[in-house]
């Protein structure tokens, strides 16, 4: 069972999507609380699944990763019905850092990171071609970042 989240778990939420590394007693302090009943609270929001991991955000740039590219997918009649097999396949690339199902022209939205063009076109034919019912894809490259966040507005 799920509980509402009140202006203690939204505050808390907002700390830890900036900074994962606050102990529960940097969140108490901030929020108002002491720090036993933040602790519960942050360990309540994580069996519901409301909190669910916490992570180390990497700069892809200075990790060698300059490009982004995002693919819009369209599948044939086949390749719909393998629906499965495609997303597994998506899933096996690490290159894959998001892929969504959509409603409209095309089936699949994903972005890709690559070193640069060459490293994606190399991704293309000797990765993402070779999934089993694709029938068309575009790719789009972005030239610039004008936002990226991880934080959602709670």
């Amino acid at each position: 069972m799920r509980s509402e989240l009140d202006s203690y778990d939204r505050k808390i939420l907002a700390l830890l999507q900036e900074d994962a590394s606050l102990s529960s007693a940097q969140i108490a302090e901030q929020v108002g609380l002491s720090q036993s009943p933040c602790w519960r609270r942050i360990q309540r929001m994580k069996e519901e699944g409301i909190i669910r991991g916490q992570v180390t955000l990497l700069d892809r740039k200075k990790i060698g990763l300059n490009t982004q590219i995002f693919a819009e997918i369209k599948l044939n009649a086949h390749g719909r019905s393998n629906f499965t097999e495609f997303t597994e396949a998506i899933r096996g690339f690490p290159e894959v850092l998001e892929c969504y199902v959509l409603m409209g022209a095309v089936d699949f939205l994903l972005r890709i990171v690559a070193a640069d063009i060459e490293a994606y076109e190399r991704f293309f034919f000797e990765k993402l071609s070779l999934v089993p019912g694709i029938q068309e894809v575009n790719s789009i490259v972005a030239l610039s970042e004008i936002k990226s966040t991880t934080s959602l507005p709670v």
